[in-house]
This record gives C-alpha cells, sequence and structure tokens, in this order.
C-alpha cells in the first residue's frame, strides 16, 4: 500500500467509527496487504482520533491466545491504543447506540509507575515498572465487517490491527494488587452474561503469563522508536474467547480474591 492509501483507510474508518457504521474489509481491497501496512493505517487513524482532542492513555495486547492466533493463521499478538473516552468505571451503563457490535474480554490491567522502553526488556523489568495490576473488561468493536457479504471471506489481521486492534472501551476493576506478590497465571475469571457462565479462563491463556504481553509489547514499539509511559494502562490480553454485548446485557466477571467487574449495555 502507499502512504495516501493508508490515509485513505484511516479516514474510512475514523468516518465510520463518527457514523457508528462499518465499511468493507482492507484486506480484500487491498490484497497485498501486509502488517506494516496495517500499523501504518492504524498509526494515520491514531493521529486523527488526538487531533479531534482524544488522549491517550495506554494500550491494549490482542491475540495473544493460541485458538485466536490459530483462527487468524498468524503466530503474534498484535497491539492497540487506549483512548481517554474508551474509559468506563466498574458497574458502568455502557450507552445504547455508542458501540456498533460489541463483545466483551476478562483482562489483566497492568498501571504503570514508570516507562517502559527499549529492546531486551526483562520480566523483572516489567514487574518493577507496574504500580500494580486490576481486574478488567475490554470492549471490543469492530468498524470493518467481520465478512464480506459477496465472497463471505473473513477479515483478517490486518482488518483488526488497522481498526486499532478491534479497540473500543476498558471496564477498569476497583481492586489493585501488587503483581510481585502473586503468580498471574492463576489469576483467572468467571464470566457471566445475564446470569448465565458464558466463559471461563486463566492468566496462563496470554502467553503463558500475562508479564510476557508486556514485553512483546514493549519489543514491539522499540522497533518504531516508541514505549510505554508511568500512568499508562495496559490490557495485557484476553484469557478467554469473546463474548457477544447485545443491547440489554449485563455482564459480570467475577476474579475471586482478584477482584471483581461489572458493566451493563443499556437497551436500545
Amino acid at each position: 500500500m502507499t502512504p495516501e492509501q493508508h490515509d485513505a483507510a484511516a479516514e474510512a474508518l475514523f468516518q465510520a467509527e463518527a457514523a457508528g457504521r462499518q465499511i468493507g474489509l482492507l484486506s480484500l481491497a487491498h490484497p497485498g496487504m501486509t502488517l506494516d501496512d496495517a500499523y501504518a493505517v492504524q498509526a494515520a487513524l491514531v493521529a486523527r482520533k488526538k487531533a479531534a482532542g482524544r488522549q491517550g492513555i495506554g494500550w491494549k495486547i490482542g491475540l495473544t491466545s493460541r485458538a485466536m492466533q490459530d483462527a487468524l493463521k498468524i503466530d503474534t499478538p498484535d497491539s492497540g491504543i487506549l483512548f481517554d473516552d474508551m474509559l468506563f468505571e466498574d458497574g458502568a451503563v455502557i450507552p445504547a447506540g455508542r458501540f456498533i457490535q460489541p463483545r466483551i474480554e476478562a483482562e489483566i490491567a497492568f498501571l504503570l509507575k514508570a516507562p517502559l522502553t527499549g529492546v531486551g526488556v526483562t520480566r523483572e523489568q516489567v514487574l518493577a515498572a507496574t504500580e500494580a495490576v486490576a481486574p478488567a473488561l475490554e470492549i471490543l468493536d469492530t468498524r470493518i465487517l467481520r465478512a464480506d457479504p459477496a465472497t463471505g471471506r473473513a477479515r483478517v489481521v490486518t482488518d483488526t490491527i488497522s481498526d486499532n486492534a478491534a479497540n473500543a472501551g476498558i471496564v477498569l476493576g476497583a481492586q489493585r494488587h501488587d503483581p510481585r506478590g502473586m503468580d498471574l497465571r492463576w489469576a483467572g475469571a468467571i464470566l457471566k452474561r445475564d446470569g448465565v457462565v458464558e466463559e471461563t479462563g486463566l492468566g496462563a491463556g496470554v502467553l503463558d503469563d500475562p508479564v510476557t504481553g508486556i514485553v512483546w509489547l514493549v519489543e514491539r514499539l522499540a522497533r518504531y522508536g516508541q514505549g510505554l509511559g508511568a500512568g499508562e494502562v495496559v490490557l495485557s490480553g484476553s484469557f478467554i474467547r469473546p463474548v457477544e454485548a447485545p443491547p440489554g446485557s449485563v455482564f459480570d466477571a467475577d476474579f475471586g480474591s482478584f477482584g471483581r467487574v461489572r458493566t451493563t449495555f443499556a437497551q436500545g
């Protein structure tokens, strides 16, 4: 793709989000699209959001589980940027029509007290830079069709990355924990929708250790001269499959001793 095509794709995504509609698959319009192309589109989209007054508050890591990587035929996670208007408090009611096709994932959030930059970052450095970890729900959304209606072709990882890694919102739990005092591989959740258990999972589903996701993100950002900043929130990746969130649905994620997070999607 050319820089002009990156910019045009970003503009289409920006307008799609504002209008609450979806565009066609970028991977279908640009068959040779690469991961670098996708991140270039994402960067152009992020620039538009910042120019519109949104402030970055952190990052999300996606596609960390083997099941999701196998489904998209990749062997690496992806990432996107969290913005201030994406943050919701525990128990928040999500306004009707706020999202197009929202879904929910359970995750562990890292709250940073120090920056993390450069190559060769270690697990110990991630833990030392972390103020606390907390239970969280990620709200996914897609401004790109999940499948092309004419061909049935499903969107692929380049579509997702371009669309800010399908990023839409974060519901942050109130509980805070020192990550050095626990094995995050065993921190898990029971996710209920409307009182019915939809998914369960453990932190080990995220690259065998949620901290590994943060290491991966710092390494990826270093290739572009970027890094994580003090005060940022990082969603380390989901350890459950995404669960559909239709209007009127109520979610309750029970992380046991790690905490609890709830949210409701208002009836349309």
